[in-house]
């Protein structure tokens, strides 16, 4: 099982210990979101060196970016009308990093959406009520962050880059270039057509496939742990990919 929390590595420690106590191979990752005009870049790094000093350096500009952000989306939504406080979205979070599926949850709360894909498709989204867009890295170095750490970057359901076939592949042959390792091809929104396309894609261009059930709590309360419909095709063939390469690549 691997935890690639958004932009952050803090639970990574906890994650692993807990899997030695239960005797579950936890994979340490992250995920971090690069600029991508028109759409949404998501790269995984999996197997990072997560005590790497650099690494959170680079995490804390953006844990600052979601900071800084999260009081004016706040401020865009109560001059919307929407009464919900920075103070219970921080209670709801539970202490942890503060995002938008919090202040989802506080809308639903409120009673204002009747779901979190509600909040954001009406406010929190690109292009929503009360969106404001955040720092993000170039995709380029949001790979050498994670090629810094050790770690094995993937690109995160592609879909979410809104390209066509040809445009995305052409996308893809240039994030290779630019240090991508692997497609996450195997996804819990994955339609068939996707997954046969994107397995397709690492194939062609020589990626290691990954999979993902992209679990976020009661966010996403119809996505179990660990669990998905193509759960078959998660073997450990994958995972002993990905060392092979990190092996190759890291020697030592």
């Amino acid at each position: 099982m691997a935890l690639t929390d958004h932009d952050t590595v803090d639970g990574l420690a906890e994650a692993v210990a807990a899997g030695e106590r239960l005797g579950v191979e936890v994979i340490p990752g992250v995920e971090i979101s690069a600029q991508c005009p028109g759409g949404t870049i998501h790269i995984l790094g999996l197997f990072v060196d997560y005590h790497n000093g650099l690494l959170d350096q680079r995490l804390a500009v953006l844990k600052q970016a979601r900071i800084e952000r999260n009081p004016l989306i706040i401020k865009k939504l109560n001059d919307l009308g929407v009464n919900i406080t920075m103070a219970r979205v921080e209670e709801i979070s539970g202490g942890g990093q503060v995002g938008r599926p919090h202040i989802a949850r506080a809308l639903m709360e409120a009673g204002y959406v009747r779901s979190i894909q509600q909040a954001f498709d009406t406010y929190l989204r690109m292009g929503g009520k009360a969106y404001v867009s955040k720092f993000r890295f170039p995709p380029d170095q949001a790979l050498a962050m994670i090629r810094e750490a050790q770690g094995i970057p993937v690109l995160a359901h592609p879909f979410t880059l809104n390209l066509g076939a040809f445009a995305l592949k052409n996308r893809i042959v240039e994030l290779k270039g630019l240090g991508l390792a692997g497609l996450e091809v195997f996804y819990s929104e994955h339609s068939s057509e996707q997954e046969a396309l994107y397995f397709k894609l690492a194939r062609e261009l020589d990626l290691l496939v990954t999979g993902g059930s992209d679990f976020h709590g009661q966010n996403k309360p119809e996505i179990s742990l660990g669990s998905m419909p193509c759960q078959s095709k998660l073997t450990y063939n994958l995972v002993e990919a990905l060392k092979a390469w990190r092996r190759q690549t890291y020697p030592g």
